[in-house]
């Protein structure tokens, strides 16, 4: 997995041409992804937390047509710019169903004063697990992965060696558990579904913090000596 680029706009480039624009936005430095295949006018952005200007001009310079908002949970720092980049581009925005609720009211979930005001947005598609979507050209597994907030999941690009894993799995870390929904060993069970039905070179494209793979992170991350037997 080779890299480009400086400071908080980073691409990156998986084995088999996955090109993986990483643009981190917001107060809490969440990571934006605009995704597609080497080369593609259609794209996915994954995750718009904040700043949707600078999203969608992204897009812009990339002349990528969005085809879908993906979203792997609706804590506000990972959805607080998905109905401005939604209107603009057109794209349907798929949330989780448990959270569906969250994205439609968002500022009554926000824990702290000092953040938004953020625009609701009525979610489009509504995934659960389990599902595989076909867009922008690539096949995306929807993997249930609960723990970190009640209805996160993870998107898994098929054939790619690449998930998008929201706020699960971090490097070096994980997610924290003590927001409400939160559960630990619901969160090492979901770690422990990625580490078992993934390749090791899997790269782990995250919510915060830079990107690692699997294999980096059961060799070097302390809080994985804690995955269920």
């Amino acid at each position: 997995m080779a890299t480009s680029g400086a400071g908080a706009d980073t691409r990156f480039r998986t084995t088999v041409n996955l090109d993986v624009r990483q643009l981190t936005v917001g107060a809490i430095a969440e990571n934006c992804f605009i995704v597609r295949r080497e080369g593609s006018g259609k794209g996915l952005v994954i995750d718009p937390g904040d700043e949707p200007e600078r999203i969608l001009g992204e897009v812009d310079d990339l002349g990528v047509k969005v085809e879908a908002i993906l979203i792997t949970h609706c804590h506000f720092d990972h959805i607080g710019a998905v109905a401005p980049v939604a209107k603009m581009t057109g794209a349907p925005v798929y949330c989780p169903k448990i959270e569906v609720p969250v994205l439609a009211d968002i500022m009554s979930f926000v824990p702290m004063p000092g953040f938004g005001p953020y625009e609701s947005y009525d979610a489009d598609v509504m995934v659960e697990g389990g599902e595989t979507l076909e867009l922008a050209g690539l096949s995306i597994d929807v993997i249930f992965t609960p723990g970190h907030s009640p209805g996160h999941v993870t998107y898994s690009v098929r054939d790619n060696e690449a998930i998008f894993s929201g706020d699960v799995l971090f490097q070096g870390s994980v997610g924290r558990v003590d927001l409400p929904g939160g559960d630990g060993p619901t969160l090492m069970q979901s770690i422990r579904t990625l580490v078992e039905s993934l390749p090791p070179e899997t790269g782990v494209y995250p919510g915060h913090m830079g990107v690692t793979t699997l294999g980096a992170e059961l060799a070097t991350n302390p809080f994985l000596d804690q995955l269920p037997g």
